[in-house]
């Protein structure tokens, strides 16, 4: 990557540090910048490699060099860290994304299009609404038992329960309790119509989506995971070489460690992939695990997963159709073809 100078940029809202590392290995420039004057500056610039960290407004950035003419290149701030020297300052990040976009095996992250991004939003919001629903349940239900009053699981036992116990004048709530309780349970009420009206909009969306109406066909793959999928592998899965590059990204392949000649494989690592992305994936491949369990294996592919089951468990089960399901995506997206639904064994 030496053959163009790689303009490294430390992202921010309002001052940005950058360093150019030139063709001969040495940093030319290493000064902060505005946001008005870094763009001009840009502006002004030879065709170059500019670097920057994944992070907050980083695929703005990105889709902005490119419409100057420069190679925009995304990576993770757990690729670059190593190459960070000393204590953190804006000049050392930078230079450490510098030295990090020369790596070879340092891969960058997929840009985004503002569609992508636009629906990746949309997502965000939705899932701000199911935290917030879920910590306005869970403190109702922790303030009520602290006064001897147990609600069932589940929302719609929340939402039948709230109201016998405001009107219930014998249950030693105090009045003034009593009168906050109204208020916060009119709240939980009004989020969970956001909810519901964000879902309608984005499940919407995602249907008209090409890519994402054809993920819909696998198993276990829903409008929340479909939209995943679509985001993660990219157009045509071009985010990634093949399926298994892709699943191990997503972190639903088994952690390796080798030494001479030895492999070992263990589970898959709660630090690793995209977490509340694959918990959604592998919840969505349990389902399907638990229905075949249930009724039995109806095509060739479920007595893969019924034999898995009786081997090694639901949950591993759930694990490996997981990762088929991540690899088979990305096939369907690469090759720009429908999935063709297993066939359903002879009576």
């Amino acid at each position: 990557m030496y053959h163009l100078n790689v303009i490294a940029i430390d992202l921010a809202k309002h001052s940005f540090h950058v360093s150019v590392l030139d063709k001969h290995g040495e940093f030319s420039v290493d000064r902060p910048f505005n946001r008005a004057a870094l763009k001009q500056w840009l502006a002004r610039q030879a065709h170059s490699v500019v670097a920057m960290e994944a992070c907050a407004s980083a695929h703005y950035w990105a889709r902005l060099c490119t419409a100057l003419g420069h190679q925009p290149r995304l990576l993770t701030p757990k690729s670059v860290k190593p190459f960070r020297e000393g204590q953190k300052t804006d000049q050392k990040d930078a230079q450490a994304i510098a030295i990090a976009a020369c790596r070879p095996n340092v891969h960058p992250v997929a840009i985004k299009t503002v569609e992508q991004q636009g629906l990746q939003a949309i997502e965000r919001i939705r899932q701000h609404w199911v935290d917030h629903v879920t910590a306005t349940s869970n403190m109702i239900r922790g303030l009520l038992g602290e006064f001897g009053v147990v609600i069932p699981k589940g929302n719609s036992a929340l939402r039948r329960a709230i109201p016998q116990i405001l009107e219930d004048a014998e249950n030693g709530l105090p009045d003034p309790f009593r009168h906050q309780l109204a208020q916060i349970y009119q709240c939980l009420k009004g989020a969970q119509e956001e909810l519901k009206s964000v879902e309608r909009a984005l499940f919407g969306l995602v249907r008209q989506q090409e890519s994402c109406r054809q993920l819909l066909q696998l198993e276990g793959v829903g409008p929340v995971t479909a939209l995943g999928l679509y985001l993660t592998l990219g157009d045509a899965g071009a985010n990634f070489k093949h399926g298994r590059e892709a699943a191990a990204c997503i972190g639903v392949t088994p952690k390796q460690f080798s030494t001479g000649g030895v492999v070992s494989l263990g589970g898959i690592g709660k630090g690793m992939g995209k977490g509340r992305f694959r918990s959604a994936l592998i919840q969505g491949a349990l389902a399907t695990v638990s229905a075949v369990d249930k009724r039995g294996p109806s095509t060739a592919k479920e007595i893969w997963l019924h034999d898995l089951v009786e081997r090694r468990g639901k949950r591993r089960a759930a694990v490996a159709l997981a990762n088929k399901t991540v690899r088979t995506a990305w096939a369907m997206l690469h090759h720009d073809k429908e999935y063709r639904v297993p066939r359903q064994l002879a009576a």
